[in-house]
């Protein structure tokens, strides 16, 4: 069983917001991992565009910066992926897991439409 389920996606406007939810399959708690969200284009392992520590403090690529913000409520087990002005190239599916990762969940499909 994968270890988390994501929710959330959809299909956009360029230029609109998402927001993605991750929440733990098992009921584990999160507070004491780094959480990330991973985005993977076909053909591509997925990679990581958000991580964010127990204690929230946030890293993000460069591509992302500014436009997406993760964030973890650790009394409610769960991690968000808030994406503004989405792009075209930001179509992907999304991924929830620990930093590093642990097995791979369905994911969250993205499309953004140019």
């Amino acid at each position: 069983q994968a270890p988390f389920v994501e929710s959330g996606g959809g299909l956009v406007q360029s230029g609109g917001s998402l927001r993605l939810s991750c929440v733990p399959s098992e009921g584990k708690g999160l507070s004491f991992f780094v959480m990330a969200w991973y985005r993977q284009d076909p053909g591509n392992e997925p990679e990581v565009v958000a991580s964010v520590t127990s204690h929230g403090n946030a890293y993000y690529k460069d591509f992302v910066k500014g436009r997406f913000t993760i964030s973890r409520d650790n009394a409610k087990n769960t991690v968000y992926l808030q994406m503004d002005n989405l792009k075209p190239e930001d179509t992907a599916v999304y991924f929830c897991n620990e930093v590093p990762h642990r097995a791979w969940g369905q994911g969250t499909q993205v499309t953004v439409a140019s």
